[in-house]
């Protein structure tokens, strides 16, 4: 997908976790990633969560780009229906073509770390 969300920059600033990059960085992982460049909740997490996948050296060839545009106030985007997408950001972590994590929208620590707990490298 040649798709990109500018909120998907990394975060040069990120401090990032050896342990969290290690469980993001595992072997055969792969990301999908939904999130508007407008929307005030995917710019401030999404440069973080770039910046952790850069530090795990995850390839961009294993993490697929989703922009949400906003369209007469409904999210609307690729892929949304399809993965019962419906706030954002979401980001949805699949090991051998089956879904293993998902974070939608906001939680109790940043996506990373939620991602990494939910893969079970906490």
């Amino acid at each position: 997908m040649s798709a990109t969300l500018a909120t998907m920059e990394p975060d040069d600033a990120a401090d990032v976790d050896p342990d969290v990059a290690a469980a993001l960085g595992a072997d055969g992982l792969t990301y999908k990633v939904w999130g508007g460049d407008w929307c005030p909740d995917c710019t401030g997490q999404l440069p973080g969560f770039a910046a952790a996948l850069e530090a795990a050296g995850v390839p961009a060839d294993r993490v697929e780009q989703y922009p949400v545009e906003k369209v007469d106030g409904e999210k609307e985007g690729p892929g949304m229906d399809e993965y019962g997408v419906t706030r954002i950001p979401t980001v949805i972590v699949f090991a051998d073509g089956e879904e293993v994590a998902r974070f939608v929208e906001s939680a109790d620590t940043d996506i990373a770390t939620y991602l990494a707990r939910e893969l079970g490298g906490d």
